[in-house]
């Protein structure tokens, strides 16, 4: 397959989730949820999540932002749905490092979300396609089951400091 029929597909993928995402909306009971902004472009994200058995039971998003971070949303939702907080943790970090470019590694374990790795060649929108990764670490590892809010402010202080 020519490079620009696969670029051609992952656009038609990304496009997709984003115009249909999945899991948008909100959960009747929650555990947890939290909501983040991205101020550089306005991206609003509630995320909310249910864990039974030690594992994320049921997953959901809502709020306004651009293809990018709906796509990447809808993606990281599909992708840690029945994953155990730990399997979670181990996709957020592999996410970050595939989206900023710090290793090669198979990023199959991210399923959809691996064709987000030309967004490193964008780096304003490196905090589009992690703001729904971010929400759901803060959420994962918040004290409290109540809502938070947060922003991302800069990406590059927010990898360390997680």
């Amino acid at each position: 397959m020519a490079l620009s029929k696969l670029d051609n597909l992952y656009r038609q993928v990304i496009l997709d989730h984003s115009q249909h995402p999945h899991h948008h909306g909100h959960l009747d009971t929650v555990d947890h949820e939290i909501e983040l902004r991205n101020p550089t472009c306005g991206d609003v994200l509630q995320l909310e999540i249910a864990l039974e058995d030690n594992r994320i039971s049921q997953i959901a998003f809502s709020g306004e932002g651009c293809t990018i971070s709906q796509a990447s949303a809808s993606m990281m939702t599909d992708a840690v749905l029945h994953k155990t907080p730990a399997e979670a943790e181990v996709m957020i970090e592999r996410f970050s490092d595939m989206v900023i470019g710090d290793r090669d590694e198979d990023w199959t374990i991210l399923e959809d979300a691996a064709i987000l790795q030309g967004v490193q060649q964008f780096p304003a929108r490196i905090k589009c396609a992690t703001l729904a990764w971010k929400a759901l670490h803060k959420a994962l590892n918040s004290d409290t089951n109540s809502a938070t809010t947060g922003q991302i402010v800069n990406h590059a202080e927010t990898e360390g400091t997680d």
